[in-house]
C-alpha cells in the first residue's frame, strides 16, 4: 500500500470509526508526519525563489532567517530550513558591512620634518597624542604641541577622550598666547585629517601638512617629546584623577622649557634657546 493510499484509510478510519489520527496511523503502519504531509506544487519552489529575491532586494542587509519571516508574514506556509536551502542555491548572501574609517591618509613623505624643516621660531610646530591610564583603569589622552625649531613645548591638553572640536579650541588658546605657526605637523589622525580642523586652520592662515601614513619618524619632534613625556614622567607617576594628571603635566612643562638642559640645543633648556633666537634671528640657528 502506497503512503497516499495509507493517508485515505486512515481518513477513512478517522471519519467512519471516529478514532483519533494517531491509532489510525498505528493500525495502517503510516507515520505521523506523512500522513500530515501534503504535497507541493509543481512551482511552489519557482514561486518562493521569486518572492524570496524580491525580498532579499528590497532588504539588501536581511539573512534568511528575517526573510523567511518575512514571507511567513505573507503567507507563504514554508519552514526555514526550506528557505535556507534556497537561498544557498541561488547563492544569495547579505553583502559584506561597509566600515567608515573615516578621512583616508592623506600625507607624504615630502612633508617629514627633514624635508620640510622648521627655520625660524614660530615657523612649524607639531602636535600628537600620547596616551595614560589612571589607577581605576580609565583612559587618557595627552595631546601634546611642540615649536618644532625651539623645542619649546607650547601646550598640553589632558582629558579622557580629544575629538577634532577639542583639537581646535587647545590650538585657539595656543594661538593666542604664541602667535600663529606658518605650517602645524602632524599624522593623519581622524582627530587632524577631520574637514573641520582643516577649514579652521585655513581660516588662521595655518597651512597643515601630513606626514606619509605609518611614518611617525616624519613627524620626529613631537613623538621625540612624547617618548620624553612617557620615559621622564608618565613611566614613573600615578594619576588618580584628570585634575591629578592636567596638574602633574603642566609642572612638568614648565620644567622641560625652563630647567631641563637640551642635548639637540647645546644642553641650553628650549626658553633660553628660543628667547637668543627670537633676539638674533641671523645668528641663532
Amino acid at each position: 500500500m502506497s503512503p497516499s493510499s495509507r493517508r485515505a484509510a486512515v481518513a477513512f478510519l478517522v471519519r467512519k470509526h471516529g478514532v483519533s489520527e494517531r491509532r489510525a496511523c498505528r493500525l495502517l503502519g503510516q507515520q505521523r508526519s506523512t500522513n500530515r504531509y501534503r504535497p507541493v506544487p509543481g512551482d511552489f519552489e519557482k514561486r518562493l525563489v521569486k518572492d524570496m529575491r524580491r525580498l532579499a532586494d528590497a532588504h539588501p542587509r536581511f539573512g534568511y532567517r528575517r526573510v523567511h519571516a518575512l514571507l511567513l508574514a505573507e503567507g507563504w506556509p514554508v519552514n526555514v530550513k526550506r528557505v535556507e536551502r534556497l537561498w544557498k542555491l541561488e547563492q544569495l548572501r547579505v553583502p559584506p558591512r561597509r566600515v567608515n574609517r573615516g578621512q583616508k591618509a592623506g600625507g607624504t613623505g615630502e612633508n617629514s620634518a627633514w624635508a620640510l624643516p622648521a627655520l625660524r621660531p614660530i615657523h612649524i610646530w607639531s602636535y600628537d597624542f600620547v596616551s595614560v591610564r589612571l589607577v581605576d583603569g580609565g583612559p587618557l589622552r595627552v595631546l601634546n604641541v611642540v615649536d618644532e625649531y625651539t623645542r619649546v613645548a607650547l601646550g598640553s591638553h589632558v582629558a579622557r577622550s580629544i575629538g577634532s572640536a577639542a583639537v581646535i579650541a587647545h590650538l585657539a588658546r595656543l594661538f593666542e598666547q604664541h602667535g600663529r605657526p606658518e605650517m602645524i605637523r602632524s599624522d593623519n589622525g581622524r582627530e587632524f585629517v577631520a574637514d573641520s580642523v582643516k577649514e579652521w586652520l585655513a581660516g588662521q592662515g595655518v597651512k597643515p601638512v601630513f606626514i606619509a601614513k605609518a611614518s611617525p619618524y616624519q613627524n620626529c619632534y613631537v613623538e621625540r617629546f612624547n617618548g620624553s613625556m612617557r620615559d621622564e614622567l608618565l613611566n614613573g607617576e600615578t594619576f588618580h584623577s584628570i585634575t591629578e594628571a592636567r596638574v602633574v603635566i603642566n609642572g612638568w612643562l614648565e620644567d622641560y622649557n625652563t630647567f631641563r638642559p637640551h642635548r639637540a640645543l647645546g644642553m641650553r633648556t628650549p626658553a633660553a634657546f628660543a628667547a637668543d633666537a627670537l633676539a638674533h634671528p641671523k645668528t641663532s640657528e
